[in-house]
């Protein structure tokens, strides 16, 4: 996605590790973004960002767990632009990593549902008729290779399995609905990166995760839609 033809992004979780690296990315490439999130019109990084680019960069306060907030979110980007190119659905949560069956807190795993699964739902339905006029419009669902039932070894982080294999579900739904309206809808695994979620510990930082999704998601056809990729655009096992 080069700044030749600036493209209107849109995205969720934007306020910190990957969302505001992707936002960062895409305003130094030229092209304009509507970042979303919880705490967007207080994020010390958008903030910077907001100085540095200008009119190119929409912050916007939204929870993808809640309708209302989406409903709101979906018309104020619809107020203000008149398509959009790219949804990335970026925002998740991850509790209770090491639980359980004896110990599962099944009110966990509902709200990892909500956001996680029913959060992108939400975005995908509120933004499907802007990104219909986009040029080349895709919807990028950020899974994980946790969601996956074939590579699934060890068990354990119940909610957070759960919830990204129903999201892997409800993205190749999405991909057989919205390919008549040209929407490209996939999954995609950035890898284990060194964010808040992904820890110290992981071997990718936030920059490389981010270079790589980028030229995968620039280079995803129609053919491909409702599949599972990794960061570099090689299909995963489900």
């Amino acid at each position: 996605m080069t700044s030749e033809h600036p493209r209107r992004m849109i995205l969720t979780g934007a306020s910190r590790g990957l969302g505001l690296e992707f936002t960062r990315y895409w305003l130094a490439a030229g092209h304009h973004v509507f970042a979303l999130a919880r705490s967007a019109s207080t994020s010390d990084g958008l903030a910077k960002l907001a100085a540095d680019h200008g009119k190119a960069l929409h912050r916007f306060d939204m929870t993808v767990a809640d309708e209302e907030s989406v409903t709101r979110a979906g018309a104020h980007i619809g107020a203000t632009w008149d398509a959009a190119d790219l949804l990335l659905n970026n925002a998740g949560i991850y509790k209770h990593k090491g639980d359980t069956l004896a110990d599962l807190n099944l009110d966990d795993c509902l709200e990892t549902i909500k956001v996680n699964t029913l959060g992108p739902i939400r975005m995908a339905r509120a933004l499907r008729p802007l990104l219909r006029m986009g040029d080349r419009p895709r919807i990028i669902n950020m899974t994980s290779l946790m969601g996956s039932i074939a590579d699934n070894s060890s068990g354990g982080s119940w909610g957070y399995r759960m919830s990204k294999t129903a999201l892997n579900m409800a993205s190749r739904n999405m991909a057989h609905e919205l390919a008549a309206d040209g929407i490209i809808t996939v999954v995609i695994h950035p890898g284990w990166v060194r964010t808040d979620m992904g820890g110290a510990a992981a071997p990718l930082t936030i920059q490389e995760a981010v270079a790589a999704m980028t030229r995968a998601m620039d280079n995803f056809t129609i053919a491909q839609g409702g599949g599972f990729y990794d960061r570099n655009g090689e299909p995963m096992p489900w």
